[in-house]
Protein backbone atom coordinates (compact mmCIF):
# COMPACT_ATOMS: atom_id res chain seq x y z
CA UNK A 1 0.00 0.00 0.00
CA UNK A 2 1.28 3.42 -0.96
CA UNK A 3 1.29 6.12 1.71
CA UNK A 4 -0.23 9.27 0.27
CA UNK A 5 2.00 12.30 0.44
CA UNK A 6 1.43 15.33 2.64
CA UNK A 7 1.43 18.86 1.27
CA UNK A 8 0.83 22.14 3.08
CA UNK A 9 -1.64 24.17 1.03
CA UNK A 10 -2.72 27.75 1.64
CA UNK A 11 -2.84 31.01 -0.30
CA UNK A 12 -3.71 33.42 2.51
CA UNK A 13 -2.73 32.90 6.15
CA UNK A 14 -3.95 34.99 9.06
CA UNK A 15 -1.39 37.62 10.08
CA UNK A 16 -1.96 36.88 13.77
CA UNK A 17 -2.36 33.06 13.88
CA UNK A 18 -1.95 30.25 11.30
CA UNK A 19 -5.56 29.67 10.25
CA UNK A 20 -5.83 30.06 6.49
CA UNK A 21 -8.10 30.21 3.46
CA UNK A 22 -8.44 26.42 3.21
CA UNK A 23 -11.20 26.83 5.83
CA UNK A 24 -14.61 27.29 4.22
CA UNK A 25 -16.28 30.53 5.32
CA UNK A 26 -13.19 32.16 6.82
CA UNK A 27 -12.72 35.90 6.30
CA UNK A 28 -9.88 38.33 7.02
CA UNK A 29 -10.18 41.93 8.16
CA UNK A 30 -8.22 44.86 6.68
CA UNK A 31 -5.21 43.86 8.80
CA UNK A 32 -5.33 40.26 7.60
CA UNK A 33 -6.62 38.95 10.94
CA UNK A 34 -9.00 36.00 10.59
CA UNK A 35 -12.51 35.32 11.89
CA UNK A 36 -11.20 32.81 14.43
CA UNK A 37 -8.99 35.38 16.12
CA UNK A 38 -11.99 37.67 16.50
CA UNK A 39 -14.04 34.77 17.91
CA UNK A 40 -11.24 34.08 20.40
CA UNK A 41 -11.23 37.72 21.50
CA UNK A 42 -15.00 37.72 22.00
CA UNK A 43 -14.93 34.57 24.13
CA UNK A 44 -11.92 35.92 26.01
CA UNK A 45 -13.94 39.03 26.83
CA UNK A 46 -16.76 36.84 28.14
CA UNK A 47 -14.37 34.77 30.29
CA UNK A 48 -11.59 37.23 31.21
CA UNK A 49 -8.66 36.18 33.37
CA UNK A 50 -8.72 39.47 35.25
CA UNK A 51 -8.55 40.34 38.95
CA UNK A 52 -12.08 38.99 39.46
CA UNK A 53 -11.49 35.62 37.76
CA UNK A 54 -10.85 33.79 41.05
CA UNK A 55 -14.04 35.24 42.54
CA UNK A 56 -16.14 34.14 39.55
CA UNK A 57 -14.64 30.65 39.69
CA UNK A 58 -15.29 30.40 43.44
CA UNK A 59 -18.93 31.33 42.89
CA UNK A 60 -19.25 28.39 40.50
CA UNK A 61 -17.49 26.02 42.89
CA UNK A 62 -19.78 27.12 45.74
CA UNK A 63 -22.87 26.43 43.61
CA UNK A 64 -21.60 22.95 42.72
CA UNK A 65 -20.86 22.18 46.38
CA UNK A 66 -24.26 23.49 47.47
CA UNK A 67 -26.15 21.36 44.91
CA UNK A 68 -24.09 18.33 45.86
CA UNK A 69 -24.60 18.49 49.61
CA UNK A 70 -25.41 15.12 51.22
CA UNK A 71 -24.53 13.36 47.96
CA UNK A 72 -21.57 11.07 47.36
CA UNK A 73 -20.57 13.08 44.29
CA UNK A 74 -21.18 16.75 43.53
CA UNK A 75 -20.07 16.63 39.89
CA UNK A 76 -19.00 14.39 37.04
CA UNK A 77 -15.70 14.75 35.23
CA UNK A 78 -15.32 13.06 31.87
CA UNK A 79 -11.80 11.77 31.26
CA UNK A 80 -10.00 10.44 28.20
CA UNK A 81 -6.49 10.14 29.61
CA UNK A 82 -5.41 13.21 27.62
CA UNK A 83 -3.76 16.27 29.11
CA UNK A 84 -6.80 18.58 29.14
CA UNK A 85 -9.20 16.20 30.88
CA UNK A 86 -6.46 14.90 33.20
CA UNK A 87 -5.46 18.38 34.33
CA UNK A 88 -9.12 19.35 34.69
CA UNK A 89 -9.68 16.39 37.01
CA UNK A 90 -6.70 17.38 39.16
CA UNK A 91 -7.90 21.00 39.41
CA UNK A 92 -11.44 19.90 40.29
CA UNK A 93 -10.09 17.92 43.25
CA UNK A 94 -7.78 20.76 44.29
CA UNK A 95 -10.80 23.09 44.27
CA UNK A 96 -12.46 20.87 46.86
CA UNK A 97 -15.04 19.10 44.68
CA UNK A 98 -16.02 15.41 44.89
CA UNK A 99 -16.24 14.11 41.32
CA UNK A 100 -17.33 10.81 39.87
CA UNK A 101 -14.87 10.11 37.05
CA UNK A 102 -16.51 8.82 33.86
CA UNK A 103 -14.72 7.33 30.87
CA UNK A 104 -16.19 6.19 27.55
CA UNK A 105 -14.27 3.25 26.09
CA UNK A 106 -14.88 2.99 22.35
CA UNK A 107 -12.20 0.35 21.78
CA UNK A 108 -9.43 2.70 20.63
CA UNK A 109 -7.67 3.64 23.87
CA UNK A 110 -3.90 3.81 23.71
CA UNK A 111 -1.92 2.17 26.51
CA UNK A 112 -0.92 5.68 27.61
CA UNK A 113 -4.56 6.71 28.06
CA UNK A 114 -5.47 3.61 30.08
CA UNK A 115 -2.50 3.98 32.42
CA UNK A 116 -2.99 7.72 32.86
CA UNK A 117 -6.60 7.23 33.92
CA UNK A 118 -5.68 4.46 36.37
CA UNK A 119 -2.84 6.50 37.92
CA UNK A 120 -4.95 9.61 38.37
CA UNK A 121 -7.92 7.85 39.95
CA UNK A 122 -5.67 5.86 42.28
CA UNK A 123 -3.60 8.83 43.45
CA UNK A 124 -6.65 11.09 43.81
CA UNK A 125 -8.66 8.29 45.47
CA UNK A 126 -11.58 8.70 43.08
CA UNK A 127 -14.25 6.32 41.80
CA UNK A 128 -14.11 5.54 38.08
CA UNK A 129 -17.09 4.53 35.98
CA UNK A 130 -16.19 3.20 32.53
CA UNK A 131 -18.89 2.79 29.91
CA UNK A 132 -17.70 0.20 27.39
CA UNK A 133 -19.31 0.33 23.95
CA UNK A 134 -20.01 -2.88 22.07
CA UNK A 135 -17.15 -3.00 19.60
CA UNK A 136 -19.16 -4.32 16.64
CA UNK A 137 -21.74 -1.57 17.07
CA UNK A 138 -19.23 1.22 17.46
CA UNK A 139 -17.09 -0.06 14.60
CA UNK A 140 -20.15 -0.02 12.35
CA UNK A 141 -20.91 3.57 13.34
CA UNK A 142 -17.34 4.73 12.69
CA UNK A 143 -17.22 2.99 9.32
CA UNK A 144 -20.50 4.62 8.29
CA UNK A 145 -18.84 8.04 8.67
CA UNK A 146 -15.89 6.88 6.59
CA UNK A 147 -18.21 5.66 3.84
CA UNK A 148 -20.13 8.95 4.01
CA UNK A 149 -16.88 10.68 2.99
CA UNK A 150 -17.18 13.39 5.65
CA UNK A 151 -14.43 14.79 7.92
CA UNK A 152 -16.53 14.06 11.02
CA UNK A 153 -14.89 10.76 11.93
CA UNK A 154 -14.60 11.75 15.60
CA UNK A 155 -18.24 12.79 15.93
CA UNK A 156 -19.53 9.31 16.93
CA UNK A 157 -17.14 9.35 19.89
CA UNK A 158 -17.79 12.99 20.84
CA UNK A 159 -21.57 12.63 20.83
CA UNK A 160 -21.44 9.28 22.62
CA UNK A 161 -19.28 10.79 25.37
CA UNK A 162 -21.73 13.65 25.89
CA UNK A 163 -24.64 11.20 25.83
CA UNK A 164 -23.06 8.96 28.47
CA UNK A 165 -22.12 11.88 30.73
CA UNK A 166 -25.65 13.30 30.68
CA UNK A 167 -27.16 9.83 31.20
CA UNK A 168 -24.98 9.08 34.25
CA UNK A 169 -25.53 12.56 35.69
CA UNK A 170 -29.30 12.09 35.38
CA UNK A 171 -29.25 8.61 36.92
CA UNK A 172 -27.18 9.74 39.90
CA UNK A 173 -28.95 13.10 40.27
CA UNK A 174 -25.73 15.05 39.73
CA UNK A 175 -26.30 18.58 38.45
CA UNK A 176 -22.87 19.46 37.06
CA UNK A 177 -20.68 17.94 34.35
CA UNK A 178 -17.19 19.39 34.14
CA UNK A 179 -15.38 19.20 30.81
CA UNK A 180 -11.76 19.78 29.91
CA UNK A 181 -12.30 22.13 26.98
CA UNK A 182 -10.21 25.29 26.66
CA UNK A 183 -10.65 27.76 23.81
CA UNK A 184 -7.27 29.22 24.76
CA UNK A 185 -5.46 26.01 23.74
CA UNK A 186 -7.93 24.36 21.35
CA UNK A 187 -9.54 27.16 19.39
CA UNK A 188 -12.99 27.06 17.75
CA UNK A 189 -13.47 24.29 15.21
CA UNK A 190 -15.14 25.21 11.88
CA UNK A 191 -18.44 23.39 11.33
CA UNK A 192 -17.21 22.07 7.99
CA UNK A 193 -14.37 20.36 9.89
CA UNK A 194 -16.49 18.90 12.68
CA UNK A 195 -20.27 18.99 12.82
CA UNK A 196 -22.59 17.04 15.12
CA UNK A 197 -26.24 16.72 15.94
CA UNK A 198 -28.34 13.58 16.57
CA UNK A 199 -30.28 13.80 13.31
CA UNK A 200 -27.05 13.96 11.33
CA UNK A 201 -25.46 11.05 13.20
CA UNK A 202 -28.52 8.84 12.87
CA UNK A 203 -28.94 9.70 9.19
CA UNK A 204 -25.34 8.80 8.36
CA UNK A 205 -25.55 5.55 10.31
CA UNK A 206 -28.88 4.55 8.75
CA UNK A 207 -27.60 5.28 5.25
CA UNK A 208 -24.17 3.64 5.51
CA UNK A 209 -24.26 1.39 8.58
CA UNK A 210 -25.68 -2.08 9.27
CA UNK A 211 -25.95 -2.67 13.03
CA UNK A 212 -28.36 -1.21 15.57
CA UNK A 213 -26.88 0.79 18.45
CA UNK A 214 -27.81 -0.75 21.80
CA UNK A 215 -24.70 -0.57 24.00
CA UNK A 216 -24.45 3.22 24.29
CA UNK A 217 -26.90 6.10 23.87
CA UNK A 218 -27.07 8.44 20.90
CA UNK A 219 -28.68 11.33 22.75
CA UNK A 220 -31.67 12.81 20.93
CA UNK A 221 -32.39 16.53 20.81
CA UNK A 222 -35.33 15.94 23.13
CA UNK A 223 -33.06 14.17 25.64
CA UNK A 224 -30.51 16.99 25.44
CA UNK A 225 -33.14 19.62 26.20
CA UNK A 226 -34.69 17.43 28.91
CA UNK A 227 -31.33 16.99 30.66
CA UNK A 228 -30.27 20.61 30.19
CA UNK A 229 -33.49 22.56 30.73
CA UNK A 230 -35.89 20.35 32.68
CA UNK A 231 -33.34 18.55 34.88
CA UNK A 232 -30.97 21.56 34.80
CA UNK A 233 -27.78 19.58 34.36
CA UNK A 234 -25.09 22.14 33.51
CA UNK A 235 -21.85 21.68 31.62
CA UNK A 236 -19.00 23.68 33.15
CA UNK A 237 -15.68 24.38 31.45
CA UNK A 238 -13.37 24.99 34.39
CA UNK A 239 -10.34 25.78 32.22
CA UNK A 240 -12.14 28.87 30.92
CA UNK A 241 -11.79 30.39 34.39
CA UNK A 242 -8.15 29.66 35.22
CA UNK A 243 -4.80 30.42 33.57
CA UNK A 244 -4.05 27.25 31.61
CA UNK A 245 -0.58 26.80 30.17
CA UNK A 246 -0.48 23.53 28.28
CA UNK A 247 3.20 22.71 28.79
CA UNK A 248 3.10 23.65 32.46
CA UNK A 249 0.07 21.38 32.89
CA UNK A 250 1.91 18.48 31.24
CA UNK A 251 4.95 18.99 33.45
CA UNK A 252 2.73 19.15 36.55
CA UNK A 253 0.92 15.92 35.63
CA UNK A 254 4.16 14.07 34.90
CA UNK A 255 5.84 15.20 38.11
CA UNK A 256 2.93 14.60 40.49
CA UNK A 257 0.83 11.84 38.94
CA UNK A 258 3.13 9.70 36.80
CA UNK A 259 1.26 10.90 33.72
CA UNK A 260 2.73 9.87 30.35
CA UNK A 261 2.73 12.10 27.29
CA UNK A 262 1.28 10.47 24.15
CA UNK A 263 2.29 13.11 21.58
CA UNK A 264 -0.13 15.24 19.55
CA UNK A 265 -3.43 16.84 20.49
CA UNK A 266 -6.05 14.14 21.28
CA UNK A 267 -3.61 11.38 20.30
CA UNK A 268 -4.56 9.43 23.44
CA UNK A 269 -6.89 7.58 21.03
CA UNK A 270 -5.25 5.40 18.37
CA UNK A 271 -8.07 6.13 15.94
CA UNK A 272 -7.93 9.89 16.51
CA UNK A 273 -4.17 9.80 16.00
CA UNK A 274 -4.60 8.12 12.61
CA UNK A 275 -7.73 9.91 11.48
CA UNK A 276 -6.46 13.42 12.21
CA UNK A 277 -2.90 12.97 11.00
CA UNK A 278 -3.57 10.88 7.89
CA UNK A 279 -7.17 10.87 6.62
CA UNK A 280 -7.98 14.51 7.38
CA UNK A 281 -4.72 15.89 6.00
CA UNK A 282 -4.65 13.73 2.85
CA UNK A 283 -8.28 13.55 1.84
CA UNK A 284 -9.82 16.77 3.16
CA UNK A 285 -6.81 19.14 3.37
CA UNK A 286 -7.76 19.66 7.03
CA UNK A 287 -4.94 20.01 9.51
CA UNK A 288 -6.24 20.37 13.06
CA UNK A 289 -2.80 21.41 14.25
CA UNK A 290 -3.69 24.83 12.81
CA UNK A 291 -6.51 25.13 15.36
CA UNK A 292 -4.29 24.04 18.23
CA UNK A 293 -1.27 26.12 17.29
CA UNK A 294 -3.39 29.19 16.54
CA UNK A 295 -5.00 29.01 19.96
CA UNK A 296 -1.57 28.68 21.58
CA UNK A 297 -0.31 31.68 19.59
CA UNK A 298 -3.22 33.82 20.77
CA UNK A 299 -2.62 32.78 24.38
CA UNK A 300 1.12 33.46 23.98
CA UNK A 301 2.18 29.85 24.49
CA UNK A 302 3.72 29.48 21.02
CA UNK A 303 5.19 31.87 18.49
CA UNK A 304 3.61 32.23 15.06
CA UNK A 305 7.01 31.60 13.47
CA UNK A 306 7.38 28.22 15.21
CA UNK A 307 3.82 27.26 14.29
CA UNK A 308 4.35 28.11 10.60
CA UNK A 309 7.40 25.86 10.50
CA UNK A 310 5.70 22.98 12.32
CA UNK A 311 2.62 22.84 10.11
CA UNK A 312 4.85 22.33 7.07
CA UNK A 313 5.94 19.00 8.56
CA UNK A 314 3.93 15.84 7.97
CA UNK A 315 1.93 15.04 11.14
CA UNK A 316 1.64 11.36 10.20
CA UNK A 317 4.43 9.17 11.56
CA UNK A 318 2.72 5.77 11.74
CA UNK A 319 3.98 4.33 8.44
CA UNK A 320 2.26 1.37 6.79
CA UNK A 321 2.05 -0.56 10.06
CA UNK A 322 -0.41 1.93 11.52
CA UNK A 323 -2.57 1.81 8.39
CA UNK A 324 -2.68 -1.99 8.45
CA UNK A 325 -3.53 -1.95 12.17
CA UNK A 326 -6.46 0.44 11.63
CA UNK A 327 -7.77 -1.50 8.63
CA UNK A 328 -7.59 -4.84 10.42
CA UNK A 329 -9.40 -3.48 13.47
CA UNK A 330 -12.14 -1.96 11.29
CA UNK A 331 -12.39 -5.05 9.02
CA UNK A 332 -11.52 -3.00 5.96
CA UNK A 333 -9.49 -4.24 2.99
CA UNK A 334 -6.84 -2.15 1.27
CA UNK A 335 -9.27 -1.81 -1.64
CA UNK A 336 -11.99 -0.56 0.73
CA UNK A 337 -9.63 2.03 2.14
CA UNK A 338 -8.43 3.21 -1.25
CA UNK A 339 -12.05 3.68 -2.29
CA UNK A 340 -12.74 5.69 0.89
CA UNK A 341 -9.70 7.88 0.32
CA UNK A 342 -10.54 8.48 -3.35
CA UNK A 343 -14.23 9.24 -2.80
CA UNK A 344 -14.93 12.98 -3.36
CA UNK A 345 -14.93 14.86 -0.04
CA UNK A 346 -18.29 15.85 1.40
CA UNK A 347 -19.46 17.46 4.63
CA UNK A 348 -22.58 17.75 6.78
CA UNK A 349 -24.25 20.03 4.22
CA UNK A 350 -24.57 17.00 1.91
CA UNK A 351 -26.70 15.11 4.41
CA UNK A 352 -29.78 15.57 6.57
CA UNK A 353 -29.26 17.43 9.86
CA UNK A 354 -30.75 20.08 12.14
CA UNK A 355 -28.44 22.76 10.76
CA UNK A 356 -31.10 24.69 8.83
CA UNK A 357 -33.43 24.64 11.85
CA UNK A 358 -30.64 25.98 14.06
CA UNK A 359 -30.05 28.84 11.63
CA UNK A 360 -33.78 29.49 11.29
CA UNK A 361 -34.45 29.59 15.01
CA UNK A 362 -31.46 31.71 15.91
CA UNK A 363 -33.38 33.55 18.63
CA UNK A 364 -34.06 30.34 20.56
CA UNK A 365 -30.44 29.26 20.25
CA UNK A 366 -29.29 32.65 21.55
CA UNK A 367 -31.66 32.28 24.51
CA UNK A 368 -30.21 28.85 25.25
CA UNK A 369 -26.77 30.44 25.19
CA UNK A 370 -27.94 33.12 27.62
CA UNK A 371 -29.11 30.53 30.17
CA UNK A 372 -25.92 28.50 29.78
CA UNK A 373 -27.23 25.53 27.78
CA UNK A 374 -25.38 26.32 24.54
CA UNK A 375 -21.75 27.50 24.87
CA UNK A 376 -20.62 30.81 23.38
CA UNK A 377 -18.20 29.09 20.98
CA UNK A 378 -21.11 27.26 19.34
CA UNK A 379 -22.94 30.54 18.77
CA UNK A 380 -19.86 32.00 17.14
CA UNK A 381 -19.23 29.22 14.63
CA UNK A 382 -22.91 28.80 13.71
CA UNK A 383 -23.64 32.45 13.06
CA UNK A 384 -20.27 33.98 12.10
CA UNK A 385 -19.83 31.97 8.91
CA UNK A 386 -21.59 31.48 5.58
CA UNK A 387 -21.28 27.77 4.88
Amino acid sequence: MEIKGFEYKAKQVCTRCVMDDTVQGITFDDNGVCTFCHIHDEIDTQYPLDDNADFRLQQIIDKIKNKGRKKKYDCIVGISGGKDSSYTLVKVVELGLRPLVVHFDNGWNSDYAVQNIKNLCKKLNLDLYTHVADWEEFKDLQKSFLYASVPDGEVPTDWAISSVLFKIAHEKKIKYIIGGNSFRTEGTTPLTWTYQDPKYINYIHKKFGNNKIKSFPIMSSFSFFYFSIIKRIKWIRILYYIPYNEQEAIDYLIKNYGWENYGGKHFESNYTKFFQSYILTRKFNIDKRKLHYSALIRSKQMTREDALEKIKLDPYIGGKDMIYYILKKLDLTEMDFEKIMNEPPKNFLNYSSYYNYIKKFKGIVLFLNKIGVVPHAVIQKYFKFNY
